[in-house]
Order: structure tokens, then sequence, then C-alpha cells
């Protein structure tokens, strides 16, 4: 299994980005960070994006799931991630994918509303949300990686 993971963080000392690179570090193998968040142009539906838009098509096209990790601002997901995941409307590399959505945050009860959006754009774009969950600082990131391959095992079969 190849695992694509994708902050919507640009924040240098964001909680999400650091979950998505410890995701990696835990099993470099199985996990690939995406991290061309800040090089994706705006979305322009009559142009091609260029060789960073590329670059986030070809990741997700090559991963057999994807992570998302998505901090909450003002209620939902940054606005760089929902630019992100609107160059894949229409050439369909979300389709029938497997997507997990975290969401890095001091409780539990954090990141809920951001969670929502990204599964609502995941699934209009044909992509299957296998788990949406918040990780705390004290979720340890080995747990964290098993609960997603879990669920994308589950998937699978």
């Amino acid at each position: 299994m190849h695992v694509v993971a994708i902050s919507g963080s640009l924040k240098q000392s964001s909680a999400n980005s650091a979950l998505v690179r410890s995701l990696a570090s835990v099993a470099p193998d199985l996990v690939e960070v995406w991290a061309g968040l800040g090089d994706l142009p705006h979305f322009t539906p009559d142009d091609d994006g260029g060789a960073s838009v590329a670059s986030l098509r070809v990741a997700v096209t090559r991963a057999d799931a994807l992570v998302v990790a998505t901090p909450e601002y003002a209620g939902g997901m940054p606005g760089v991630l929902k630019n992100a995941l609107d160059w894949l409307v229409g050439t369909g590399e979300l389709y029938d994918k497997p997507v997990a959505i975290v969401s890095a945050a001091p409780s539990p009860e954090r990141g809920v509303n951001a969670r929502r959006w990204v599964e609502d754009v995941v699934r209009m774009q044909g992509g299957h949300v296998v788990d949406s969950f918040t990780v705390t600082t004290s979720d340890e990131p080995r747990a964290v990686l098993t609960r997603v391959v879990d669920a994308l095992e589950a998937v699978r079969h």
C-alpha cells in the first residue's frame, strides 16, 4: 500500500504538517508526504496549473489512499486546501480513492467543521472517506497510522 499524506496548512509550526511528517517517519515505506500546497496557483478551470498541479495530480494518482490533515480556520478548511482539491475536480484523481481525514488540534472536539468540509469535497469528487477524526498532541503517531491503515484495509476487503 502507498499512502500520500497532505497537510492543509502553510504555517511553519503547523501541528497538521508535523503530523503528516511524523506518519511518514514512522512508516517511510508506506507514507509519502506531498508538500507542494504553497506552490499551487489559484484554481482556474481554463488553465492546467503547470508543474505544481501536475505534481499534485501525479501524487494522488500514484497513491492507493490519501491522508488529508486539515486545520480549522474560521469554522472550515483552509482556502489553500480547498484550492488543491479544486485542482482535482475535472481530472478525476480522487474518484474511487480511499481518503482518511484528520485534524491535529489541542482537544478531540476541535477540527470537526474543517473535517466535515473536506469530507464533503472528497465525496463530491467520488472519493471514499474511510475515517475522519481529530488527533491531539497526546496521540502517538504510530497509533494514528494504525487507525488509518486499519480503516483503509477495511475498505480494501
